[in-house]
């Protein structure tokens, strides 16, 4: 990482040498498995994974399975799935929480036994207006001063299912007069009557994230719990937990800012809502920030990496412009992606002095940056299709395409001069131009006589490979997402985040290529192979990136 790494890598080579610990530098990642993993869950991989490379420790994945409400083993699959391709295997190192349900429940024993917490009988609206405000105290509960004997009855009973779900909680006996609201008896245990995808349905009780979250930690002896800045208030609580439990050499957690990306939602409830609100197809839809739908756009691991990497450890939430990324991206396709030429909107062009029943092989460079990419066959003929917009009968000034009566340079190919344009009786629209071509002018011949000012793409007709393109703009219109958004997207979505252009012919050279692929498409972009929707009957490309930033037009 880069300059604003060294502020965790400062302030724990300082805690090491004052000797914090005795055992190996090990950091954890703990995704709950109830969604899909995005940009900013691969900003706090990358950061777990080198601090622990940084220190030559060990780095986990542990799954925080708490709540058989929302989890699935879809999701652990999935998450699993996207660490790799992003290049983090944890390999042996793969640990979940419900793992440690039995240690668990002896720590809230512990905690019960020594005072230190109680069951309450309170309903969840009570718990939160008896909890206060950040001007004003909490209230204890009638139910607090409940003796230790009573709290553990109950809680055994809670553990056996004697009680309805949610109808009493186990909470931490701390401070109801906390600043920190997160101290005021916050609840450590609830009661849920559910399937757990693991563990079925041995327990009907479960701990809540921030009272599993550092005995996991320990269990695991992990030195450094590093997590976003919103959970800086927590860490009394989670240093409160591991103190009451004389945890030895306790882990630490430490915080590092929260990464946001202009134009785009990370929050799971709100991507939850855009996919199954269906203004999407789904959590791998290329609009959306999870890393599946950056895999099916086209996005390279490397250049997610190489854009963490630039953005370093920030200290605050940071909202960082999309445009940065789609950079990282450039820079890391520009040398290693084959140059092919699309028509996007077809314009028939005839060669009228090239011979009707003839055709021929051009040798074009794959890439104009990397020479060991090679070259490819590109087919030539009589008709061919060029872009509509790469011609106007009357050029406007600066224009330096193909207009009547001049020459422009097919691309690895031959100057064609403009001689005559058909157009559409009824509508006066251009239907075919009629173009005659010069045989010295070669590309790759030497040539060197006269100049034009403009090379453009084209396609020849008998060759062309049909396909659909999906063009992708931001998929929000309003930068930065306001944080209390109710749901109301359509006022938000921007209605050409996805404009499908149909028809599009594209070289023969990607006939035969794989799901997934990518190509630069000449004057368009990157795009890549659609994983999805492509098929035996159709191709269907993604652009990846345009050629330049568009994030910031107005």
């Amino acid at each position: 990482m880069h300059q604003t790494e060294s502020f965790l890598v400062r302030m724990i080579s300082e805690e090491l040498e004052e000797g914090a610990f005795s055992r190996a530098m090990c950091t954890r990642f703990p995704p709950e498995p109830n969604g899909y993993l995005h940009i900013g869950s691969a900003y706090a991989i990358h950061t777990n994974h080198v601090i622990a490379q940084r220190f030559k420790g060990t780095f986990h994945l542990r799954f925080d399975d708490t709540n058989p409400l929302k989890e699935d083993m879809e999701y652990v699959k999935a998450i699993i799935e996207d660490m790799k391709w992003l290049g983090y295997d944890a390999g042996e190192h793969i640990y979940f929480g419900s793992d440690y349900s039995e240690q668990i429940y002896n720590a809230a024993v512990t905690l019960i036994k020594n005072g230190k917490a109680y069951v309450c009988d309170l309903t969840p609206e009570e718990i939160t207006e008896h909890r206060g405000t950040l001007t004003e105290p909490g209230r204890n509960s009638p139910y607090r001063n409940r003796s230790v004997q009573e709290n553990l009855e109950l809680f055994t009973k809670m553990k056996a299912g004697d009680f309805p779900a949610f109808s009493k909680v186990v909470r931490a006996k701390i401070d109801m007069s906390s600043p920190n609201i997160n101290l005021r008896d916050p609840v450590i245990y609830r009661i849920v009557h559910a399937e757990h995808y693991r563990t079925g349905n041995d327990w009907c009780i479960y701990p809540m994230y921030d009272f599993a979250h550092p005995i996991q930690d320990a269990i695991e002896n992990i030195t450094y719990s590093l997590c976003s800045i919103e959970f800086k208030d927590h860490r009394p609580l989670y240093d409160w937990i591991l103190r009451e439990l004389g945890m030895n050499e306790p882990p630490r957690q430490r915080e590092f800012g929260r990464l946001s990306l202009t134009g785009v939602v990370t929050s799971k409830r709100f991507l939850r809502q855009l996919v199954e609100g269906e203004y999407v197809d789904g959590w791998d839809d290329p609009r959306l920030p999870t890393l599946r739908g950056l895999r099916r756009r086209g996005f390279t691991p490397e250049s997610i990496n190489s854009f963490i990497e630039e953005i370093g450890s920030i200290r605050t939430q940071s909202t960082v412009d999309f445009s940065l990324l789609e950079h990282s991206l450039r820079q890391n396709l520009k040398a290693s992606t084959i140059g092919v030429m699309a028509v996007l909107h077809p314009l028939k062009v005839v060669i009228t002095n090239y011979p009707d029943d003839s055709a021929e092989a051009l040798k074009v460079e794959n890439n104009s940056e990397n020479e060991a990419l090679g070259k490819r066959e590109v087919p030539f003929s009589r008709t061919i299709y060029i872009e509509r917009d790469d011609f106007m009968e009357i050029p406007s000034k600066g224009f330096h395409r193909l207009s009547l009566n001049s020459e422009v340079r097919l691309k690895g190919a031959y100057f064609i001069k403009c001689n005559k344009v058909m157009k559409d009786p009824e509508t006066g629209e251009i239907t075919e131009l009629h173009c005659t071509y010069d045989v010295h002018t070669k590309s790759g011949t030497g040539f060197t006589g006269r100049k034009v000012k403009g090379t453009i793409h084209w396609v020849a007709a008998e060759h062309a490979v049909k396909a659909d393109v999906h063009l992708y703009e931001k998929l929000l219109l309003e930068q930065d997402i306001p944080k209390d958004e109710s749901g109301e997207w359509m006022e938000l979505i921007n209605p050409h985040s996805k404009v499908i252009v149909k028809d599009v012919l594209v070289e023969p050279y990607v006939k035969n290529a794989h799901k997934g692929q990518r190509f630069q498409f000449f004057r368009h972009g990157y795009f890549c192979i659609d994983t999805k929707f492509t098929s035996n009957e159709k191709l269907v490309f993604n652009r990846i990136v345009p050629l330049k930033d568009s994030w910031n037009k107005k």
